[in-house]
């Protein structure tokens, strides 16, 4: 097998150079202190993977007090965090890959006890399942503070040291929240057509970007993370996503990155030819325009060849990482086939996994190969 594709550099629209096509995908931990700064455990996990991929995007930071959406999440909503994400940034470069801060709200998704009971989102609609919250709806103005959040945060990730930022539009928090029919019902300007559920998140990337312009003195790095569909009706269907994409293509991203928990997965809804996949369809709407990372239960060297072939610039290892946290070290040294695919629940230390990690792993059956 040929794997010289997956370890030659790429380059991105900002002129950045990534040693390999290899990153790896921005997954919770749920390892941070109770005060919003990284732990030290939090720090080796990220370390203890750095060193083989190219690029690595951190687990999403919330962009206000109110946007936390996990317990153990680290923040990045004042200056004061500045010290705790230069750390992680640190040990992140340190290892000889590039450090993106994934920065997020999590609107209607955030538990009302991390957040005192204030959940918000585009419209007072709780997600689907019983006893989610019912949100307050978001007035103008406090959109408006959200967009300057996003830009904030991203003005701390430039003085922390990251090489960039991942915008966090998927995966149902707010910035999807404001793009899905399901949970914006508004009748203002970021809400109604299809085109003014955009507005949010088009004016999040226009912020971020501006501040990037003002504040980072070498090329920064500003990616898009969107999920493709949802299964709510109304929600978002894959027509609805070609239709963002083909927006966010000329945006001036220095790459976009699809949401999935299977790469070669297709539509559900919302296209003629429902047995192409999402990664094609995706390709085909973004024309070249900006780089695509692909992720979704890659775990061999031969599932990323495949994935590759698709045509995505670069593929992105979540689960896989953590499984084998050598997988591009193993791949460089020709030994592919001593890539661990499934948890060995014997290697939490040698792994470096934290134990709050781990007991989400553990207590999920199904959601990890061998567990």
């Amino acid at each position: 097998m040929n794997n010289n594709e997956l370890l030659s550099s790429f380059t991105l629209p900002n002129g950045v150079t990534l040693k390999n096509r290899v990153v790896m995908a921005p997954m919770t931990n749920f390892s941070s202190n109770q005060d919003g700064t990284v732990t030290a455990e939090e720090v080796d996990y990220y370390a203890h993977r750095s060193a083989g991929v190219s690029m690595v995007i951190t687990a999403c930071t919330n962009v206000t007090r109110n946007g936390q959406g996990f317990p153990g999440e680290f923040a990045a909503y004042s200056d004061e965090f500045i010290p705790s994400l230069t750390k992680l940034a640190s040990s992140i470069k340190e290892q000889g890959a590039k450090a993106v801060l994934q920065i997020f709200h999590g609107g209607r998704m955030c538990p009302p006890d991390l957040v005192n009971g204030d959940v918000v989102s585009a419209s007072n609609i709780p997600a689907e399942g019983e006893g989610n919250a019912i949100p307050r709806e978001l007035s103008e103005a406090e959109v408006e503070a959200i967009i300057d959040a996003f830009g904030e945060t991203t003005r701390r990730a430039i003085e922390a040291g990251y090489d960039g930022v991942e915008i966090h539009g998927a995966n149902g928090y707010l910035i999807q929240q404001f793009f899905s029919p399901h949970s914006n019902r508004r009748e203002d300007r970021f809400g109604g057509s299809l085109e003014k559920r955009m507005t949010f998140p088009l004016a999040i990337i226009d912020k971020v970007k501006s501040i990037v312009e003002k504040h980072a003195a070498s090329p920064f790095i500003v990616g898009y993370r969107f999920s493709p569909e949802e299964p709510e009706t109304p929600g978002i269907t894959m027509d609805d996503t070609l239709a963002l994409v083909d927006k966010l293509a000329d945006k001036g991203l220095d790459y976009l990155h699809v949401s999935l928990q299977d790469f070669h997965s297709t539509p559900r809804r919302g296209v003629e030819d429902i047995s192409k996949t999402r990664i094609a369809y995706l390709l085909e709407t973004i024309h070249n325009r900006v780089p695509l990372i692909g992720v979704g239960s890659i775990y061999t060297a031969e599932d990323a060849q495949k994935a590759l072939q698709t045509g995505v610039s670069l593929l992105a290892l979540g689960r896989g990482l953590i499984i084998e946290p050598h997988w591009v070290q193993k791949l460089a040294e020709g030994k592919e086939d001593t890539i661990a695919t499934t948890l060995n629940k014997e290697k939490q230390k040698e792994l470096v996994i934290p134990d709050p990690l781990w007991n989400a792993i553990i207590n999920a059956p199904g959601w990890f190969p061998g567990v």
